[in-house]
């Protein structure tokens, strides 16, 4: 691409809402990378201690988000068997050797509740029937997070649909767009923009699109074709200063848009892998990573660049299959899906450590969180490991639910809030 003369990137992450810090309000919080900057969050809990309340929830791995006085969950419930329903995996034949609940009927919610007691305030059936596609047995097809700008809840349920509640509840439109998964589901989060909600949809070479819709009716503002295969990210914003850049992972191409337009600004290498993680930001740069079956992670600088100067490093280990990594104080912890951390210099690449591991043999599927010094990884057993951040690996404390974990931790308003298999626990005063 052309460059345009020089320029001085002003770079920041580009808020999807205006949001207070306290806010919680979309997957991996305020900017999308798993970060608050709140000082009085809590550091020791156990089931008996510093659990100010629990709440029994169905079964989902969406992570909640908060506003204010409000947690927002979705959830999934399977039902009998649909008799005569056949997967669109099945049908067009990519059924995936994993796949389960796409002959069974399902209720999707979106539940509400008040993030001082816990109480559900109110919940709604965004969908209820047959699917169109099956999932993966360790998948939900209540995947996706929602987001929120305070004054609507946008809740995704892939091809059964994207919803807009207000904050009491009244569905105000949806969306749906039926596309196939493979029978392994739907993991990419909703983003907002300005005036619209922006969903990245891979499904194959062929028909994946990203898309925004005008948040307050629902109306398509623009759709681009993407040459990707299926992928299961999020996107992330990014302000260059010319511009907000919405990027995109990819196997084929990590992708940039312009996210007022949709037009593609530039593309480069992809993971060469499944894209499940959402992009890092910060020093400048976007760094993807991917886990399986090859694992990536390639630090890339947005705006625009000289030819060959897009890619500013490249590293080749240290990454999991599902969890998103974090990048905390100038430095990126990758991940394996054993919580063992490799530790990055983010603007060069150089490691700081590798091998890093958890106290004890474990599983992850959640991604860590990071504030006040330290990152909090949460394993599937659920104990939450706090790593300090830092040159040296060293795990501080392990606080636990008692309860296994799938889903990302939410930090808002002094509290920390975990989804369990059954309940969502306020760990906090």
């Amino acid at each position: 691409m052309r460059r345009l003369g020089p320029i001085t990137l002003s770079f920041s992450l580009a808020l999807s809402a205006a949001v207070a810090a306290e806010n919680w309000p979309q997957w991996r919080g305020p900017q999308g990378q798993g970060i608050s900057n709140e000082k009085d969050l809590p550091t020791e809990w156990a089931p008996d201690k510093n659990v100010a309340w629990k709440t029994a929830v169905p079964h989902g791995y969406s992570s909640p988000i908060v506003w204010g006085d409000r947690i927002y969950l979705t959830t999934a419930i399977e039902g009998e068997t649909a008799p005569g329903v056949v997967p669109e995996s099945v049908r067009i034949q990519q059924p995936h050797p994993e796949s389960v609940g796409g002959d069974k009927k399902h209720t999707l919610k979106l539940l509400a509740l008040d993030a001082k007691t816990g109480k559900i305030m109110w919940e709604q059936t965004a969908y209820e029937g047959a699917v169109f596609d099956a999932r993966h047995r360790r998948s939900t097809f209540a995947g996706p997070t929602a987001i929120t700008d305070g004054q609507m809840v946008y809740a995704y349920f892939g091809p059964e649909g994207l919803y807009a509640y207000d904050v009491k509840g009244t569905l105000a439109w949806k969306v749906i767009e039926k596309f196939h998964t493979l029978g392994l589901g739907t993991g990419t989060s909703p983003v907002l923009f300005e005036n619209s909600v922006i969903i990245q949809r891979d499904q194959d070479e062929k028909t994946s699109v990203i898309v925004a819709y005008d948040k307050l009716t629902g109306r398509e503002l623009w759709k681009t074709q993407r040459p990707i295969q299926i992928s299961w990210s999020t996107p992330v914003l990014v302000n260059v200063g010319i511009r907000t850049e919405l990027v995109t992972n990819g196997s084929e191409n990590v992708i940039a848009y312009d996210a007022k337009t949709g037009k593609e600004v530039w593309r480069t290498k992809g993971v060469e892998s499944n894209a499940i993680h959402t992009p890092l930001v910060g020093k400048g740069l976007v760094i993807v990573t991917a886990g399986y079956p090859a694992k990536r992670t390639i630090a890339i600088r947005p705006g625009d660049q000289p030819e060959g100067k897009r890619v500013a490093w490249e590293y080749a280990k240290g990454t999991g299959y599902v969890l998103s990594n974090i990048l905390y104080n100038d430095r990126v912890y990758l991940s394996t899906d054993n919580g063992i951390i490799t530790c990055l210099e983010a603007q060069t690449g150089a490691v700081v450590y590798e091998g890093g591991r958890p106290p004890k043999p474990t599983h992850f599927m959640g991604s860590a969180v990071a504030y006040n010094g330290l990152i909090a990884m949460t394993s599937e057993d659920g104990d939450t490991f706090l790593l300090k951040a830092g040159p040296k690996h060293e795990i501080v404390r392990t606080n636990t639910v008692d309860e296994p974990v799938y889903s990302s931790l939410a930090l808002a308003n002094g509290r920390v809030y975990i989804r369990g298999e059954k309940h969502l626990f306020a760990i906090g005063n």
